[in-house]
């Protein structure tokens, strides 16, 4: 069973490759979803809650509450391939590395003008629509280490360009995995 994580700035396509993987059976597994959670638990927002639960915890508490959630799946005798969506620090890839055999780390890049133009589209709670706010969300995504653990993934995929071609590469990349 494959259990590899994906990686990349937000509005850099993460969703496209994870809604790809279910599509071939795998189950995903976000640590923003985790963290949207426990934001939610604490009336915080999302952006808070990921600050203040690595300052009350440590660097690996997203990690941990991720790896607690898989096991269960595990233990629950899934057999399909689990996505790690949203990995940001070296933190977490050493926990996953640790916790699960051949563990690999898929990334994806998308300039800062291509992400913000996505993000304005999405409008989630945690999208900025002004440029500045964008910024500000990128410079706390990269403190987290996300540069880190783009550059050191074991696959990167760019997308600038169509969804038609992000999503060849993205099969083509599962097709030699055998996801």
């Amino acid at each position: 069973m494959q259990i590899m994580g994906i990686s990349g700035m937000p509005g850099s396509g993460k969703s496209i490759i994870s809604d790809a993987a279910i599509e071939k059976g795998a189950i995903i597994v976000s640590m923003g979803d985790i963290i949207r959670e426990e934001a939610k638990k604490r009336g915080e927002s999302t952006k808070d809650t990921a600050r203040n639960l690595r300052i009350e915890y440590g660097e690996y508490i997203v990690s941990e509450l991720t790896i607690k959630k898989i096991q269960k799946l595990l233990d629950e005798g899934c057999e399909n391939a689990i996505i790690v969506e949203g990995i940001r620090s070296h933190h977490e890839v050493e926990m996953f590395k640790d916790n699960f055999e051949d563990f690999i780390i898929l990334s994806v890049f998308a300039s800062p003008q291509t992400r913000f133009l996505r993000l304005k589209k999405r409008m989630r709670e945690d999208d900025s629509q002004d440029y500045e706010g964008f910024r500000k969300r990128d410079l706390q995504e990269l403190g987290f280490g996300i540069g880190n653990v783009i550059s050191l993934s074991d696959k990167l995929i760019i997308n600038e360009s169509d969804l038609e071609s992000f999503s060849k590469e993205i099969n083509e990349f599962f097709d030699e995995i055998n996801l």
